[in-house]
Parts: structure tokens; C-alpha cells; sequence
């Protein structure tokens, strides 16, 4: 068995053949992304015609890079006529040359120069065809960074949409920036640009892994509006890698402040190193420091203030959020306590084998153990037909397998339905909805066999679930952590070789019916779920120790009555 094997269905690799066969399947399949990717080429495109328009540049060098005296290493052409005026007497004519190359730039080549930069009508097209070209190679790399093969995951529509905005607006602050005279060296640059502050809102909102690109990104675009000046390109970068990872580690709101007070020290430590980079202390100083400082304390308390509203309109799964959600306290899990105690129980044992398997594999542990809370919130509506909570009989004695199972394959579509009320982000919807995947009812179809002569179709959909097969490695943990859980119910004194040979038989049952194609898990994650969960259960299913004094006590008594009994039965 190869270890680092990813499971995979055959019907997804035809899907992406056919996408990769026809190209309209794939772009018709993500519009929306076309869309959003189009609409963003076009707002950089709209505010880079502006800093173009307003810059002095001719064929798309600054005019500061020319000198009187200096030789011309290019010949420039006017590409119009400019009339001589009052208060400017030198005239440009369509055609003309301007200076050129070999030859020194005299005092009236330099002043039909600068005529030709400042005019409001001269458009500089070769500015603007590079700044076409190099933002177009950024859309390439864009979609390369934020494809699955590298984010490891689908991007979802919103957080592309919230990425989008995030980054026009950055650029268009920096890009009007440098139209302020406080802000044209490139020190004072980096204490108006606001990449610190969405690297934080992005890793808390969907992924560090996000942010860490997103800052990429910002970095190649701050350097082309600065001119190609190293230090802002180099300071966004370091500053919004190093804001995804620290804000990364934040459980509780109040860290985001600790996180604000860190970050502000590191900038200063940055543009510092920075400065002694590129040996240039007639632009760096004290104002600066103060500044980048500032820059970071501020943003990190505006994105704590914009992460509530935002958390409830993106209704993302951000670790606050789902910090909020663990609250056992909450009105759902106290409704469950009391209505479906025994699904309750079952629940919590989930959730703490879901959450260490997720810790053991490097997945999401807090989004697995808020899944597991909520995954059978559908037993609420008839929990008495569920075998944790029954203590009466079975119900099930009574009624039809195909009317049992009906109940029972209730629960994954109340329990969406009830998220989708409560409005619980979606990656915990979709947990509940794949916690089964479309798995076979086994007790019931062998009931029903039993009961009919006729031969039952395993893959009839009366005694399968509805639901889809897990999509991530946090649902499909889950998933196991829930049949692991229910399964180990049944051994009878579960030692850990028993264990271990019994959760290894249901994780491969999984596995040979397909219910791991899509959570990209390896066999080595699958190793190690395993040992998490016997870990677990062989610590919850342990034996008791019988010691001298035992007896003595009226409860040890009943225990020892217990004992006896179930040895004659």
C-alpha cells in the first residue's frame, strides 16, 4: 500500500478530462470566478489609467529620469502637436523629435520634455500597455496561487469576491498615495499602505494560506505603483506574511490587540532592516518608524471591529465564530441535552475523537469538534427512534425497514435545514450533510432482506443515504469519529488489539465504498486517525481495578452483584 496515495474517484478525473477537453464546460462552470477575476482586472486597469494620466512620464519613463547635459539613450518622437501658450512659449510639433540617442539633452529638449509630461491631454500609452501587460501577468499568477493544486481546496465565490475588494482597494490607496508629496519617498510609502490590515481580516475570515498569497500578490502590485522601489515591495511582504501568521494563532478576540502590539514592533524591526538593505538614511527616520507602528496597532483594532459584521454577512467559519459555537451553552446543545441525551453523549465522544484525529493530520481540529457538536442536530424532531436515546424498547420492532429507514435518513435533511436556520457557517453545514455520505443502511437492509424473498439492490436509494461524500478532511474525519464511535458501542470487552482490527475494518469499509474519494486524505492520514481513535477508545473502554478496600462500600456491593451476573449471562 503506498502511503502518501490520495484517494480519488474515477468519475472526477473524467469530469476534469472533459473540462480540460472543452474549456467552455470548465468556464461556464466557473463564471462566477471569470467574473469576479474580470471585474478586478478592469478596477486595477481603471486606477492605474488614473496614476497614469497624472504622472510625468514620456514612453513610460519618469521625467525625473532625464537631465540637461545628460545622453540620451533613446530617441523620443512627440506623438502631437502642443501649441505654444503664455505662460509656456514652447511649441511641440506632431512628429518631431525630442532627443535622441547619443546626443546630449539640451535646455530646450528638456523643456519639451516636461511640456509633453505635464500636458493634460498627453496620455502615456506605453505606460499604459505595460501596466496592461504586467497586471495581466499578475491575473495569471493569481489564478495558479488560488487554485486548488496550490490553496489545496476550492476557493468559494465570496472569499474570492472578499479577496478582490480587499486588494483594489489596497492598490488604489497606495496608488493615490503617491499623488501626496508626504508619501513619495519609498519609506514614508509603507506607513499608508493598508496590506497589514487584509492579511489579518483574510487569515481569520477563510485561511492563512490565503493571506500568505493574497500578500504575495500585494507586494508585486505595490512594487510596479512604486516605481519598482524595493523597500515598499519588500516591507508588504514581510509585514502581511508575518500578520496571516501570528493572527493565525489567535483563539479569542482580545488576542487580536496582543497580535496588533507584536506586529507593530516586528514593522519597525522590518523597515529598520530594510534601511540598512539599500543604505538610504536621508529618507528614513523617526516619523517613518512611528508611522509603521502605527500602520499595525491600527490595523489590527480595524479589523477587529470590521470582523463581527463581516463574520455574520460571509457567515465564514472563522476561528471566533467557531469559538463561539463550542459553547456548549448554547440553546441548541442545552435543548439537546435534554431532549437527546444519549445523542448528546454521542456527540461529545465525536467531537473528542474528531478533534485529536484533526490535530494528528494538520486539519481544521476546532471546525471537526464544532461539526461534531451540530452533525446529528436532525435527531431533535423524533430522537426517541434512534437507538442512543431509547430506553423503552426498540421502536423500530414495530414499523416497516423501508419506514425505518426513511426516519432515520431524516435526520442528515433536518439537520441542514436546522443549520441553514440557526445560520451556521458553511463548512459546518456541510459536515452535517456529508457525515453519511450516500453510505448503505446496513441494519435495516439486512432486516428487509430477511423479511422479503426478493433480492434488495444495495445501491437502491431507499436504504442508502442522500447526502454527498465528504469534501474535506475535516468532514470525512468526522464521518469516521461517528461510525468509530457508534460502532465500538457493540464490542464486548474492546481490548486494544480488538480495537484496533475493528476500526481499521470500518475505516477501510469506507474507503472500498468510496466514501473518501473526495477529502484528499492519505492511507498515512488514515494510519494515523486510527491510532488516534484506539488511543481514545481503549482509554475510555478501560477496565476497572479492583482494589482491596472495594467491597466495603453499599455501590461497591450492587458493582460486585453487576459483576456476577453478567459472568452467568
Amino acid at each position: 500500500m503506498k502511503k502518501q496515495k490520495t484517494f480519488s474517484s474515477n468519475s472526477t478525473n473524467l469530469h476534469e478530462k472533459n473540462y480540460f477537453l472543452n474549456p467552455f464546460n470548465f468556464i461556464n462552470k466557473n463564471k462566477g470566478a471569470f467574473f469576479v477575476i474580470l471585474a478586478t482586472f478592469i478596477s486595477l486597469l481603471v486606477i492605474t489609467f488614473f496614476d497614469v494620466a497624472t504622472r510625468e512620464t514620456v514612453a513610460s519613463f519618469a521625467l525625473s529620469e532625464y537631465q540637461i547635459g545628460q545622453i540620451a539613450d533613446r530617441t523620443i518622437i512627440a506623438e502631437k502637436s502642443l501649441p505654444a501658450t503664455e505662460y509656456d512659449p514652447i511649441q511641440v510639433n506632431k512628429d518631431e523629435k525630442i532627443i535622441r540617442k547619443g546626443f546630449p539633452i539640451t535646455d530646450e529638449n528638456y523643456a519639451k520634455l516636461r511640456k509633453i509630461a505635464e500636458a493634460p491631454s498627453y496620455i502615456d500609452f506605453r505606460a499604459l500597455a505595460n501596466a496592461f501587460l504586467y497586471l495581466f501577468l499578475l491575473v495569471v499568477l493569481t489564478v495558479f496561487l488560488f487554485s486548488p493544486y496550490m490553496l489545496g481546496r476550492e476557493i468559494k465565490l465570496k472569499e474570492m469576491i472578499f479577496i478582490a475588494v480587499l486588494y483594489v482597494i489596497v492598490y488604489a490607496v497606495t496608488t493615490f498615495a503617491t499623488k501626496v508629496p508626504a508619501f513619495l519617498s519609498q519609506f514614508s510609502l509603507t506607513t499608508i499602505i493598508p496590506s497589514t490590515f487584509a492579511a489579518m481580516l483574510i487569515t481569520v475570515l477563510f485561511s492563512q494560506s490565503s493571506a500568505v498569497f493574497f500578500s504575495i500578490l500585494m507586494a508585486l502590485g505595490v512594487l510596479f505603483i512604486s516605481s519598482f522601489q524595493p523597500v515598499p515591495c519588500l516591507f508588504v511582504l514581510c509585514s502581511s506574511i508575518a500578520s496571516a501568521k501570528i493572527v493565525s494563532k489567535t483563539e479569542k478576540r482580545i488576542d487580536m490587540v496582543f497580535a496588533s502590539v507584536i506586529l507593530a514592533i516586528l514593522n519597525i524591526i522590518f523597515l529598520f532592516a530594510l534601511s540598512i538593505i539599500v543604505n538610504d538614511d536621508a529618507e528614513f527616520g523617526g516619523f517613518v518608524l512611528f508611522g509603521v507602528a502605527l500602520n499595525a496597532f491600527v490595523s489590527g483594532i480595524f479589523a477587529l471591529g470590521f470582523l463581527t459584521p463581516l463574520e455574520s454577512i460571509l457567515n465564514t467559519a472563522s476561528v471566533f465564530r467557531l469559538m463561539d459555537l463550542s459553547d456548549l451553552n448554547n440553546p441548541m446543545m442545552r435543548r439537546m441535552l435534554i431532549t437527546a441525551p444519549g445523542t448528546y453523549n454521542h456527540s461529545m465522544m465525536v467531537a473528542t475523537l474528531a478533534e485529536t484525529a484533526c490535530n494528528e493530520i494538520g486539519a481544521n481540529a476546532l471546525l471537526a469538534r464544532v461539526g461534531s457538536y451540530y452533525h446529528d442536530i436532525g435527531k431533535l424532531e423524533q430522537p426517541e427512534y434512534f437507538v442512543e436515546n431509547q430506553t423503552e424498547g426498540n421502536k423500530h420492532d414495530d414499523i416497516n425497514p423501508s419506514l425505518s429507514v426513511s426516519v432515520i435518513k431524516s435526520h442528515v435533511k433536518k439537520g441542514v435545514e436546522k443549520a441553514n436556520q440557526l445560520r451556521l457557517p458553511q463548512e459546518v453545514t456541510d459536515i452535517i450533510a456529508e457525515h453519511h455520505g450516500n453510505g448503505l443502511i446496513y441494519y435495516f437492509y439486512h432486516k428487509a432482506k430477511q423479511q422479503e424473498d426478493n433480492n434488495i439492490d444495495p445501491e437502491y436509494y431507499t436504504y442508502t443515504y442522500n447526502g454527498d461524500s465528504p469534501s474535506s478532511k475535516e468532514a470525512a474525519v468526522v464521518m469516521l469519529a461517528d461510525t468509530v464511535e457508534a460502532a465500538c458501542r457493540t464490542l464486548v470487552k474492546p481490548s486494544v488489539p480488538r480495537l484496533e482490527k475493528f476500526i481499521r475494518q470500518l475505516i477501510m469499509d469506507k474507503v472500498e465504498n468510496h466514501l473518501l474519494d473526495k477529502c484528499q486524505l492519505r492511507f498515512c492520514d488514515l494510519d494515523v486517525i486510527q491510532d488516534s481513535f484506539v488511543k481514545i477508545l481503549a482509554g475510555y473502554y478501560h477496565s476497572r481495578i479492583e482494589y482491596p478496600n472495594q467491597k466495603n462500600s453499599e455501590l461497591d456491593e450492587v458493582d460486585s452483584e453487576q459483576e456476577k451476573d453478567s459472568k452467568k449471562d
